[in-house]
């Protein structure tokens, strides 16, 4: 049975990875022309930690994590006024599994290497299906017929938009954030250092393990099409936006400039899709329900451990095979975890991007709580991952290990 996924970052990767080993005839699509090793830090969290290991990545992950020590909440002058360690076994604001997204999805291409077959620098510019297959046609003119297509692109993908006639929904949640690589000084360790400021600022450095600094700038603001400007016009506005902010802005600042290829601009938005598959068409991450919970990585894991394991036990099933019933299962399995961990409280993001003063002392005493041994745990079940603690993932008989 062939296989098209589209998308190879994590997600895509994830379910290659799941299928290709139950049999199935797996092609990877990635629009950009090589995989791609720039992102920042992300983290595998509550039950990804089980898909991980189901997936027989757990220890390679763990092996190549950036070694983040903890999270330091800092003044204006750099002085850390709380600090809240990372420790083995709990996911607190540094979770136990930091690691760079490239290499993460490295470590899943890698796994899927001789099994999927990858392709780089093409995409899909139509999709059209009956009840027996998907008929694709690439940007390169390739034309081609498969069985079933999973995209696993980002928030905004143009494959979901194509192969869907539902449309996705966006939820606006007001905040821009801006991502980039820079290089490491002298002062530098290996602490998420997290610097607050009034007028709804916020700068952060996370150390890697590759010799350099993740940098990421966050303001609150109406929609202002920021994220479609150029480069250079984004961090001009970046540098009026954070002007007098101190510490280390100015530095992250010049560190963007200096490396364009390795910066990002968005805004922040959650997707909301009315389903999550349509025929022989299904998505997966963040393309069926991408938000900035801290969660997105785990989800991904999730949902590609989810969706490959239904495909799978729908084809050992025996009888006609019925796509649309293990899609049906995958979205009732997942939906209400996915929907939990979207839930915004109320107040935020605002709350955690103060725009006064005594917001932001306020802000600073929660964190201070949150620091100390006696609400230490608290705290942890406060942070999204705490929505997977009721999950329970099936005990699919995918073949991960060979």
């Amino acid at each position: 049975m062939k296989v098209l996924i589209t998308g190879g970052s994590i997600a895509g990767p994830a379910v290659a990875l799941g299928l290709s080993r139950a049999g199935f005839s797996v092609t990877l699509l990635e629009r950009a022309a090589q995989a791609r090793d720039a992102g920042q830090n992300v983290d595998i969290r509550g039950a990804g930690h089980e898909a991980l290991r189901r997936m027989g990545l757990r220890d390679a992950v763990a092996g190549a994590t950036t070694g983040e020590l903890g999270t330091r909440f800092l003044r204006p002058d750099g002085t850390v006024y709380a600090s809240i360690p990372g420790r083995p076994g709990r996911d607190g604001p540094t979770a136990e599994l930091e690691i760079l997204r490239g290499q993460l999805s490295h470590l899943l291409l890698h796994a899927t290497a001789g099994e999927a077959e990858h392709r780089y620098g093409d995409h899909l510019v139509q999709v059209d299906q009956d009840e027996h297959g998907v008929d694709v046609v690439s940007a390169a003119g390739r034309r081609e017929r498969y069985d079933l297509l999973m995209i696993a692109e980002g928030r905004r993908s143009r494959t979901r938009d194509l192969a869907f006639t539902s449309k996705a929904g966006y939820r606006d949640l007001g905040q821009y954030v801006a991502y980039g690589t820079i290089d490491r000084a002298g002062t530098d360790d290996r602490w998420w250092r997290w610097l607050t400021a009034t007028g709804s600022r916020v700068a952060s450095l996370r150390p890697d393990n590759v010799g350099t600094m993740r940098a990421a700038l966050a303001f609150l603001s109406p929609p202002l099409g920021l994220h479609r400007l150029d480069v250079e016009a984004q961090i001009a506005v970046l540098r009026a936006r954070f002007a007098g902010v101190g510490w280390e802005t100015g530095r992250i600042l010049d560190g963007f400039a200096a490396r364009p290829a390795e910066f990002y601009f968005e805004r922040v938005e959650q997707v909301r899709t009315p389903r999550w598959s349509e025929g022989r068409v299904a998505i997966v991450g963040d393309t069926a329900w991408g938000a900035p919970t801290g969660m997105g990585t785990s989800l991904a894991l999730l949902g590609a451990y989810v969706l490959a394991g239904e495909l799978a036990v729908e084809r050992d099933r025996g009888g006609a095979f019925d796509p649309a019933r293990a899609f049906r299962a995958y979205e009732q399995r997942l939906r209400p975890h996915v929907e939990k961990t979207q839930r915004v409280p109320p107040g935020v993001p605002a709350v955690a991007l103060p725009k006064s003063r005594w917001g932001l002392a306020v802000l600073q005493a929660a964190h201070r709580l949150a620091a100390s041994r006696a609400l230490s745990g608290l705290a942890d079940r406060a942070l999204p991952s705490s929505a997977s603690a009721g999950l329970t993932l099936p005990d699919y008989p995918l073949p991960y290990s060979r």
